[in-house]
């Protein structure tokens, strides 16, 4: 079947450049940060429509399904289907995400013949994948419609990492937020206060001492290369604007819980929970800063507090090693690139967790780098760009064998 690469050749360049020029251009509008900022998906949609309709059924120009779903305006998904000549046979490349995380450009110094294939061939070019906090918008709300129940007939390549090579394994990610209660006085007496800074400093530290004495590195870790364990740390804090010489009345820790996929997401939100009730009730236990400070005021039957919240969560996964599209996603990357390496990050890919979980031979890859991964100036090689295309060609003709 080595022709079917023949036929598809290398990526066209200066097609290829063109569109991610026009996509690149609408960046503005797809940065992904509620309220403030809503991305319209559509604004990228057009841009690949214009590249593929000519080739599609709607225009008569080809062989090519278009399918544009959208669940809220300005927000559409694209799903993309080369037909194939028998049923049932498929695979699909699924998770490039038409919206971006936010950037501000003042940092930045950057400004971009007929083929017969067995299998059906789907892209599907998602809405929302850097916010999980909102849902009913990309992949969660095509599984629910049952849009991508046809992939189970075959594997199902998440494109969204980085590097070139098989991401086998991703963290999963619990968003926290601490809020300390305290009691606001003059700094010049602070026996008469109960400092909230003080009780978030120390009432964090016990609760990450906690978190890795029960979430210790996990033995399949070092099976999946993980680059780190679990991990539990600080990331904002924040507390009412006042005087230098006033101890606020609260304050609020916020950052997020990155968990290895061989941990319950819903155990680690326990555990936190009950780290929370019991410094608590034993709040006059933790410890201190210095000669007057406190957390109890018994005089005043005031006690210091902290009450843990938590935004939507979303679960790890490990990609099945013994897998049909383990196996050809190694080879090709080994024919291309020349080495085949997986990693593992505690990186989160919203959704996967669940695909898998849905029956879907979820396996990841990218073609971007990790060394500018979400970073100022963040930016692809094109060269890159053009082994990747030629790794999902050694994949399609892997699996027409």
């Amino acid at each position: 079947m080595a022709d079917i690469e023949q036929v598809l050749g290398d990526l066209n360049k200066d097609s290829f450049v063109s569109l991610l020029t026009n996509i690149i251009g609408e960046s503005k509008y797809v940065q992904n940060n509620p309220p403030e900022l809503i991305p319209e998906e559509d604004r990228v949609v057009t841009h690949v429509l214009n590249s593929l309709l000519p080739y599609s059924t709607t225009t008569g120009g080809g062989p090519l399904i278009v399918n544009h779903v959208s669940y809220f305006p300005k927000r559409g998904n694209l799903l993309v289907e080369y037909p194939g000549t028998e049923h049932g046979k498929i695979l699909s490349f699924v998770g490039m995400h038409m919206d971006v995380v936010t950037a501000n450009p003042s940092d930045w110094k950057l400004g971009e013949t007929k083929l017969k294939l067995k299998s059906t061939v789907v892209a599907v070019f998602i809405a929302n994948e850097e916010n999980s906090s909102i849902t009913g918008v990309g992949v969660d709300a095509l599984v629910k419609d049952g849009l991508l129940n046809k992939l189970k007939g075959g594997p199902l390549f998440w494109i969204d990492t980085a590097d070139k090579q098989p991401c086998i394994g991703t963290g999963g990610m619990i968003p926290w937020k601490l809020h300390f209660t305290g009691k606001l006085f003059h700094s010049g007496l602070p026996h008469k206060a109960i400092n909230p800074l003080e009780l978030g400093m120390e009432a964090l530290k016990e609760i990450q001492s906690r978190f890795y004495r029960d979430f210790p590195p996990h033995e399949e870790e070092q099976v999946y290369g993980f680059a780190t364990p679990s991990t539990m740390k600080p990331t904002q804090w924040s507390y009412p604007e006042g005087g230098i010489n006033q101890i606020p009345a609260e304050c609020t820790i916020s950052g997020d819980v990155r968990l290895t996929p061989f941990y319950s997401v819903k155990d680690a939100m326990k555990k936190l929970q009950e780290y929370v009730d019991e410094i608590n009730e034993n709040i006059e236990k933790l410890d201190t800063r210095g000669p007057v400070s406190k957390y109890v005021l018994p005089e005043e039957n005031l006690r210091g507090s902290l009450a843990v919240t938590f935004n939507a969560a979303s679960s790890g996964v490990a990609c099945d090693l013994k897998s049909r599209g383990f196996e050809v996603l190694c080879k090709a990357t080994e024919k291309v690139v020349g080495h085949v390496k997986p990693y593992s990050i505690t990186g989160t890919l919203p959704l996967i967790r669940e695909l898998k979980d849905e029956g879907f031979d979820v396996q990841t890859a990218g073609y971007g780098l990790m060394a500018t991964y979400h970073a100022k100036n963040e930016y692809c090689l094109l060269s890159d760009m053009c082994q990747g295309y030629r790794i999902f060609a050694s994949i399609i003709c892997q699996l027409e064998a």
